[in-house]
């Protein structure tokens, strides 16, 4: 029996055998065949994996780079981008003072002054929702769309690399989807597509004196020292002369001028920070969010599809007010000086910024102890902030109600934010993934998967 049938149980099994001499010895359920005839004479597939009707299809866009801003543990909605003051201390508590921006009629949280001064740039969700509570099955569901237990999706960031990375005709050593600077826990990001689309997370500190990527900077040891192992190596390697028409060497050796290139050549440059002025490193903030933001930048600049910046703590279970104290203002400085310096150098167009984590958090503070002002996981209503690659600035989609416990209007559900970040991507909804056992899969979720769908973002696409 084939292997790769083992974990299903024995009617699924017989399914699948039964249906594959039908489509040429693909696997497919006796539902998916029947979705292939019907769909497929009737001309209604395309529309259909976005659940919605073709009156609603939009424009594909040209957007070439994704950069997300990951804020991992949940950053509290109703002291960001969804500030309710007039609920009360119970609910904003010390943070009851919330700013205009420089677009009439929206506010934000009182710690993002700089942010406030680019809302013509960007648009707020403040109608996120997914119901779920779970650090690693949130985020899960928020950057993949996804809700099954079965098959293990693939997140954006590696779809994308599928469709905009090598497989594409993307150049240059960068690899095509980055984290910076460590990976997001126990979240498998490639899914099924397997470890050719997991993201290369570069480790180290770009706040650092030297930001130690990793395979790129050695700790401890110089650009000088690399370049004398590599002449002394060469002086040991006596192959290459006495067999120069080898095939198999001719490929280690390119390997070798590329893991080079990459560490003492114009590609490892890239992340070099010590190449920006002081003034635009201050501009970003001497800090690992701030220079992350920075580096996000640059990665941009040289047309690397998908960037994640892995910004962690904003699990506030207690002190909750002492720690946005330090955080909020990093993410303003960072992520302001991101936006406005992909405006300034004309790349925002280009470029998508997205900026959630895997749920808010509950809008009534906990006071008690051991809580002490704490805030817990919330997975009910949170907000999301969306900018450049096409997207409409100076908007927003979707409310809560007056304490920010419920969606009040326009539910957003992650599938409809990543359905509409794929269409700017010029990504098509019909587009397929190559699922492992041969079922038919849409970037997007379709209707006989069951996820909840709002539509795509057409008021701010």
């Amino acid at each position: 029996m084939n292997a790769s049938l083992l974990p299903l149980n024995r009617a699924q099994r017989r399914d699948l055998l039964e249906t594959t001499s039908l489509f040429g010895g693909v696997p497919l359920t006796r539902r998916e065949a029947m979705r292939r005839c019907v769909y497929g004479s009737a001309g209604l597939l395309l529309m259909e994996p976005f659940g919605i009707g073709a009156q609603e299809a939009a424009p594909l866009g040209k957007a070439k780079t994704v950069i997300q801003v990951w804020l991992w543990g949940g950053p509290s909605h109703i002291d960001t981008f969804d500030p309710k003051p007039e609920a009360g201390r119970d609910f904003s508590g010390a943070l009851d003072a919330p700013i205009k921006t420089n677009v009439d009629g929206i506010q934000i949280g009182q710690l993002l002054p700089e942010l406030a001064r680019q809302a013509d740039k960007y648009s707020l969700i403040r109608s996120m929702t997914h119901g779920n509570n779970g650090h690693e099955t949130a985020a899960y569901l928020v950057q993949t769309g996804r809700t099954s237990e079965r098959d293990v999706f693939p997140s954006l960031g590696a779809v994308t690399s599928y469709f905009k990375g090598y497989d594409a005709g993307y150049k240059g050593l960068i690899p095509p989807y980055i984290v910076l600077t460590q990976p997001q826990g126990r979240f498998s990001e490639a899914g099924f597509l397997g470890p050719k689309y997991k993201p290369f997370a570069t480790g180290g500190d770009p706040a650092a004196s030297v930001f130690e990527v990793e395979g790129v900077i050695a700790p401890g040891i110089s650009a000088q020292r690399q370049k004398e192992r590599r002449a002394f190596m060469r002086e040991l390697n006596t192959l290459g002369g006495a067999l120069p028409g080898d095939s198999t060497l001719k490929s280690v050796f390119q390997s070798e001028e590329m893991a080079y290139e990459l560490i003492l050549g114009d590609a490892g440059k890239l992340f070099d920070l010590s190449l920006e002025t002081d003034a635009m490193r201050e501009r970003y903030g001497r800090n690992t969010f701030g220079q992350s933001c920075l580096m996000a930048r640059r990665l941009a600049e040289k047309g690397v599809p998908y960037v994640t910046i892995n910004y962690q703590g904003w699990d506030t279970h207690k002190q909750h007010f002492q720690t946005m104290n330090r955080k909020l203002p990093e993410l303003d400085q960072g992520l302001a000086a991101l936006i406005s310096d992909l405006s300034e150098r004309g790349l925002l167009d280009s470029t998508i910024v997205w900026c959630l984590g895997e749920f808010g958090r509950t809008p009534k503070v906990q006071t008690e102890s051991p809580w002490n002002g704490g805030r817990h996981h919330y997975g009910k209503v949170f907000s999301a902030l969306l900018a450049g690659g096409g997207f409409k600035g100076g908007q927003v989609v979707g409310s809560s109600n007056a304490t920010a416990e419920e969606v009040k209007d326009r539910p957003v559900y992650p599938a409809d934010v990543i359905g509409s970040i794929y269409q700017q991507l010029g990504i098509p909804a019909e587009s397929k993934l190559p699922h492992p056992l041969g079922t038919l899969t849409y970037v997007v979720p379709g209707k006989e998967e069951k996820v909840p769908m709002g539509g795509l973002l057409k008021e701010i696409m």
